[in-house]
């Protein structure tokens, strides 16, 4: 089994926090969100991972690079990276790493987590998996019949077709044919919203016989901005709360914490409430203040705040003056941000 994940795009609705780090090593429940993806997909599968190639672009560099060998190493497989000079569709970044596309794949968009509680079924042609939506204008949707099977793909539907979008996870029996088909995709210029789009090459896959059945997950969890980001921190540290969450060396002294929360190694906190659903990167600090629902990666200080569904990057100091203050009877103050 390959699984390839492409990740080469800078991300830009996550900005300024892509500037420096690309989008799919940003930190949920304190791990890099590819890191959690590779890992979750692991699980569901019935046969091991032999390789998973990364489609990055060339201006990542070396230290993105050795993560995401490191992430490979951790499910027992192989990395591979693969470069993308520039974004032009979803199928031509898969098809940067053709070399992968042979017997079973599993392809994985890396903006986007799971949860799912079933094993693949390897038997199948191939499975997309689906999540339903209120609003599928934005996604790729399929259509299915009776059957149990996907007739029709439809990218970013303008007027109505399905609810059931396209969350940016498959699987394929024979990648070979996924590849030959989009070759013939590329080589014939045929594109959808002027970029050359994996949607095309299964529409050619299922007209030629292969069928394709929906598999569904429990939960979808975006990454595509901030908020949404910092909601499925909030999410994901429900989702492993059991597990240990806070490191040994961290130092917590006359604070509270509200469950759950991710602890980084090296952390202090002092004279602060954090949580719930906090996670606080290694070697960060944290004094008379109080967070929730907040993603703050690493050594970063943060002092006399009050903070709530906000986001700060690595080595950010964050310090709020405390105020001089005489106030009346029956005064009111309120500050505006």
């Amino acid at each position: 089994m390959n699984v390839i994940i492409p990740m080469a795009g800078i991300g830009k609705r996550m900005r300024p926090h892509t500037l420096t780090v690309p989008k799919p090593l940003l930190p949920i429940a304190g791990k890099p969100i590819v890191q959690s993806l590779v890992e979750d997909i692991a699980v569901i599968l019935d046969e091991k991972i032999d390789n998973v190639g990364f489609v990055v672009s060339p201006n990542f560099g070396k230290e993105v690079e050795d993560k995401l060998y490191d992430i490979a190493v951790g499910v027992g497989a192989k990395a591979k990276i693969y470069y993308q000079e520039e974004a032009r569709g979803t199928a031509h970044a898969i098809i940067c790493a053709a070399d992968l596309l042979i017997d079973h794949v599993v392809i994985a968009f890396a903006d986007t987590l799971f949860r799912a509680h079933f094993s693949l079924d390897s038997d199948k042609d191939g499975i997309i998996w689906v999540k339903k939506v209120k609003d599928p204008t934005g996604f790729g949707v399929v259509k299915v019949n009776k059957e149990g099977i996907i007739t029709e793909f439809v990218e970013k539907p303008e007027s109505f077709v399905s609810d059931l979008a396209i969350i940016g996870i498959y699987y394929f029996k024979n990648g070979d044919i996924l590849r030959d088909e989009i070759n013939y995709v590329i080589d014939n210029d045929i594109k959808d919203k002027g970029e050359y789009q994996l949607t095309s090459a299964l529409e050619n896959m299922k007209s030629k016989g292969v069928k394709f059945s929906p598999g569904q997950v429990d939960d979808w969890l975006d990454c595509g901005n901030k908020d949404v980001t910092v909601n499925t921190n909030k999410q994901y540290l429900e989702f492993v709360r059991d597990e240990k969450l806070i490191a040994d060396s961290a130092v917590i002294e006359n604070s509270a914490l509200i469950q759950p929360v991710f602890i980084g190694e090296n952390v202090k906190i002092m004279n602060s409430v954090v949580g719930p659903h906090v996670s606080l990167g290694e070697g960060s600090k944290i004094v008379d203040s109080r967070i929730k629902n907040c993603i703050i990666q690493t050594h970063t200080n943060v002092k006399g705040a009050n903070l709530e569904n906000s986001m700060l990057g690595n080595f950010v100091n964050f310090e709020e003056s405390p105020e001089d203050l005489s106030l009346g009877d029956y005064s009111s103050k309120k500050r505006f941000r």
